[in-house]
């Protein structure tokens, strides 16, 4: 039994929320690839600020960008885009195979930049064209100053992974700004088949709330804001609107789930692969997770077309006092700041490994 292939075959995508040098020199990425079904991977700020720290994976590269004079920032993006370029080139089957659907590896802007929309436009385009890769997205935050970015990024022709949605309502203003993306090259005369993802957050909900609800509804809330909304996305793609446009021939945005790993101790800790099983999205899943669910996920069935029980399962959280709208807002602004602080941390990283490189007191030879 392997459960991640079995969701694979149930058609979800499984992206690895996660990415390092190692995993690439080692070979592990490929091999999970092969035995675990994985089509593709997300990145972020945390994520590499943890695989920069505690390593010598980068010495070499640091040491070599610091002698060019680099900037923090253009030395960092430098770095993730070599590791990015090498996945992205191991899950071209998968993009090819898929016509695009699948496959790709993602990119973040800084997260310096969630208000600044002219910036993000500028940045993303640029880290597009450097990439040189047409499975790799840029993510672009859902924030209000995210929003026209990513769609000016997609009228552009720069495929985007739109980050950071907590809500149905936050999923549906990302995928309108999608939409109108799309609908502006068409009229240009241009080719509307720009990539797109949609991620939903789901487990900082529960622990948003962990304390603050009965005990019957604990770690039950971002599962119902995804059922809510994977109907939403459902709707979006049977209706008149985007059948228009994927006869001109657009590419769906999928919606994809994020934030998948249990923070809850006392619970499973595939809870949540278990209940996002749906064909049609992408789940993006932190390492220990996906080595869990291969182990002893059970895919049981898929996710309710309609939502199920989830406009009740929000109402119970609504009589507890918890005021959803507000929720999703902070949940956002939480983690614009998090991925904030996250990439202080990672450039002031670079700098001091610069700087223990440029006086000797690092070695440059990478871990076996």
């Amino acid at each position: 039994m392997n459960g991640a292939v079995d969701l694979h075959e149930m058609g979800q995508s499984l992206w690895l929320d996660n990415i390092t040098r190692g995993l690439l020199d080692d070979g592990t990425l490929a091999r999970y690839r092969r035995e675990l079904a994985v089509t593709g991977l997300t990145s972020n700020p945390t994520i590499y600020q943890h695989a920069l720290s505690g390593t010598a994976f980068y010495d070499a590269a640091i040491a070599a960008g610091s002698a060019a004079a680099q900037s923090s920032e253009a030395l960092f993006f430098e770095l993730a885009l070599e590791d990015l370029r090498r996945a992205a080139d191991l899950f071209l089957p998968d993009f090819d195979a898929s016509n695009g659907a699948d496959g790709w590896v993602s990119l973040e802007v800084s997260p310096l930049l969630a208000n600044d929309t002219a910036a993000t436009i500028r940045v993303a385009g640029a880290l597009h064209a450097q990439a040189a890769r047409p499975n790799l997205f840029i993510k672009i935050p859902g924030t209000p100053a995210g929003l026209p970015a990513i769609e000016e990024s997609i009228f552009a022709g720069v495929p985007v992974n739109i980050t950071l949605l907590f809500s149905c309502e936050q999923y549906q203003a990302a995928a309108e700004a999608y939409l109108r993306g799309v609908e502006r090259r068409i009229e240009a005369g241009l080719d509307p088949a720009v990539g797109s993802v949609a991620s939903l957050f789901i487990s900082r909900w529960d622990v948003a709330v962990a304390g603050r609800v009965p005990a019957a509804l604990r770690n039950t809330l971002g599962i119902a804001v995804a059922r809510q909304t994977y109907r939403a996305y459902r709707e979006l793609l049977a209706s008149r609107r985007w059948r228009d446009l994927a006869e001109a021939g657009a590419r769906p945005q999928h919606l994809l789930w994020a934030s998948t790993g249990t923070k809850d101790p006392q619970a499973p800790d595939v809870m949540y692969l278990q209940a996002l099983a749906a064909p049609n999205t992408i789940n993006t899943i932190p390492e220990k997770t996906l080595l869990a669910f291969a182990d002893h996920g059970v895919v049981s069935g898929s996710m309710p077309a309609d939502g199920g029980d989830a406009e009740k399962a929000l109402a119970a959280f609504g009589a507890a006092g918890i005021d959803l709208d507000a929720l999703a807002r902070q949940l956002q602004q939480e983690g614009a700041d998090a991925f904030s602080k996250s990439w202080k941390a990672l450039l002031e990283l670079v700098d001091s490994k610069r700087a223990a490189l440029r006086d000797g007191a690092l070695t440059r030879t990478p871990e076996p």
